[in-house]
């Protein structure tokens, strides 16, 4: 029980990345999800096979808390409730848009997309860790993260930042600056 607890611990600064990422930002609603994570990690310690790994076992017990409570708030008709990302550090105005158009773009994914590459290009998680955290065969992750990556791709180019960042490096080019 105590190296449960220990590795429970090393992977507090990875499950809050992860609950940020998936309640796209708010703190408050972050935190309550890796506590509940956690909570159910412990009453469940024995279903923990150290010989796995502890971030993918523990990213599958916050994805399934997310997911029912998304769920049960469908159910009761509730609205759902977007919060805006608080950054601790002031970005510059550009860099502050291009962060709001890839937030947008990775809301506009499909959740199942989103959920694969906020496992593995965010939370650094390997394609097996991601499988096991889905509950899906690893290369229905790759699959997923494949057509995720190329939708980013797509939308990003589409972007009116990349475009005023592209007008400006002909407009450098030329020496027309």
């Amino acid at each position: 029980m105590d190296d449960l607890r220990s590795r429970l611990t090393e992977e507090i600064p990875h499950l809050r990345r992860y609950a940020r990422a998936l309640v796209r930002g708010n703190r408050d609603e972050a935190d309550d999800l890796v506590q509940e994570c956690l909570e159910r990690a412990l009453s469940r310690a024995s279903q923990w096979d150290p010989t796995k790994g502890t971030r993918s076992w523990l990213f599958g017990i916050m994805h399934n808390n997310f997911v029912s409570s998304v769920r049960k708030r469908n159910r009761q008709s509730e609205l759902q409730r977007r919060y805006p990302a608080e950054d601790t550090v002031q970005a510059n105005h550009d860099q502050s848009c291009e962060l709001d158009l890839v937030q947008e773009a990775l809301d506009k994914l499909p959740a199942d997309q989103r959920d694969a590459i906020i496992l593995i290009a965010v939370s650094g998680l390997s394609y097996e860790e991601a499988s096991e955290a889905l509950s899906v065969p690893v290369g229905t992750v790759r699959s997923r993260l494949s057509r995720a990556r190329e939708a980013l791709r797509s939308r990003m180019s589409a972007s009116p930042v990349d475009a005023g960042a592209d007008a400006r490096a002909v407009a450098a080019d030329r020496g027309m600056s």
